[in-house]
């Protein structure tokens, strides 16, 4: 927007929060999770668990309050700033209705008395990047206090004694990992027998065997039927038995946020899933109208939102001829303890590709040249690594270790270089770090 701004060209952001900008990211996901994550990991035995978590949540809202104001000034008179709620009327048109909070000056030619009425915006360029809202299942009783989602567990108080999670999704696993940290006891259910499918079996097991180690319980092939409550209690009907809890966190995945944007009116197709479609060029199916972030159907990752907007640029400000598929071995990171990162191919994929491969695997308490986490007290996990045979391409990679959040972009940028894995296993590394894993691997 900014870069747009810049070349003289009016615009314009509507957005429907004032507690939004930045982002969900740095409002209500990443930052403010994982700022929540790292206080828990802190926390010590004598600390008193629930004034520990209220003094976590209070630092964590002080930190986020900033980021927001951070980002709105950043904006704030480079650019038009409406808090409000737009859909469209036709294909580029959006009837605006701004809503209560910061002051709407709006200085727009052609609109007049802006403020708290509906007025229009014509525009040759709109960008669609609503994002998406936690998923809300059909389980009965999903709607009593005390049942959360990712958003509103963050604030949830007093801290649960026993928190129950619907879904081994890998949000619902970073959650049991922190609420575990903060002394909540922690039961997750999840509909499927196999524990992490889109990770091999040995790692996803290990991560299973260490959660479980630090006191995550898990149901595992069992369906949530419904949540009553009975008393000051929330009984969460797990197959025939009944889990009490103090609280419940849905964690069932996420859908697009595209309720009452008038799409259709403005003749933008969606796919099966509801989410909106685009090529690699981020054009949707109207012309001039294009849609980035988690709202396009894609990873739902930052930095792929962010690299949305170099795509963007390339294409609005005519600068180079950037799509989206030049990603290429993008990374992903879990943060548990340890953080789960992994990049590529799993072993299991590789092989199905038929190529001959190499797999490299240890656990980190076996790896002697490792010695970082063993000093930090975390020698948990394992490290594995898919070669292939011939031409020693990096294929794949999974890091369940300490620092596994940086160590996967080493191996991302060496396989995006056409890099090799020897390349990797004799680099000379500093000592002692935890890139010495990729000596070890051997």
């Amino acid at each position: 927007m900014l870069k747009l701004a810049a070349t003289g060209q009016k615009v314009v952001l509507i957005e429907r929060s004032a507690k939004m900008y930045g982002g969900s990211c740095i409002n209500i996901a990443c930052i403010p999770t994982k700022t929540l994550i790292t206080s828990a990991l802190r926390r010590h035995e004598e600390n008193p668990a629930a004034e520990y978590f209220r003094q976590a949540v209070r630092c964590r809202d002080e930190f986020i309050a900033k980021l927001n104001s951070v980002n709105y000034g950043m904006l704030e008179g480079k650019i038009t700033l409406i808090d409000g709620f737009a859909r469209f009327t036709a294909p580029h048109t959006l009837a605006v209705t701004p809503s209560a909070g910061r002051p709407n000056d709006v200085t727009l030619e052609g609109v007049d008395g802006a403020k708290g009425e509906e007025f229009e915006i014509t525009a040759d360029t709109i960008i669609v990047n609503t994002g998406t809202i936690p998923a809300r299942p059909e389980i009965p009783g999903i709607d009593l206090e005390g049942v959360y989602d990712s958003t509103t567990i963050q604030h949830v108080d007093p801290l649960p004694q026993r928190l129950v999670i619907v879904g081994a999704s890998f949000v619902g696993l970073e959650f049991a990992a922190m609420f575990s940290g903060f002394g909540s006891e922690v039961t997750v259910v999840n509909r499927s027998e196999r524990f992490l499918p889109r990770v091999d079996e040995d790692v996803a097991g290990l991560v299973q065997e260490v959660m479980e180690s630090q006191g995550v319980r898990f149901l595992m092939g069992q369906d949530t039927k419904s949540i009553t409550r009975k008393g000051s209690e929330l009984a969460v009907q797990v197959g025939a038995d009944e889990v009490f809890a103090d609280a419940v966190l849905v964690a069932a995945g996420r859908t697009p946020a595209t309720a009452g944007l008038g799409l259709e009116a403005a003749g933008v197709e969606l796919d099966d899933r509801g989410f909106v479609k685009v090529d690699e060029k981020l054009r949707t199916s109207v012309e001039g109208i294009y849609a980035v972030g988690d709202i396009n159907g894609g990873p739902q990752f930052t930095y792929l939102s962010f690299d949305d907007n170099r795509v963007l640029e390339s294409t609005l400000l005519k600068k180079g001829n950037r799509t989206t598929a030049d990603r290429v071995a993008v990374p992903n990171t879990t943060f548990l303890d340890p953080p789960l990162a992994m990049v590529g191919l799993t072993e299991a994929q590789a092989r199905e590709t038929g190529r001959e491969i190499r797999v490299l695997a240890k656990k980190i308490a076996e790896i002697p040249v490792m010695p970082r986490p063993k000093i930090l007290g975390k020698p948990q996990g394992m490290a594995k690594v898919i070669v292939d045979a011939t031409s020693d391409e990096i294929l794949g990679a999974a890091l369940y270790c300490v620092d596994s959040q940086e160590l996967i972009n080493l191996v991302a940028q060496t396989m995006r270089l056409g890099g090799t894995w020897s390349s990797l296993r004799d680099g000379i590394w500093t000592h002692p770090a935890s890139t010495e894993v990729f000596n070890g691997l051997v």
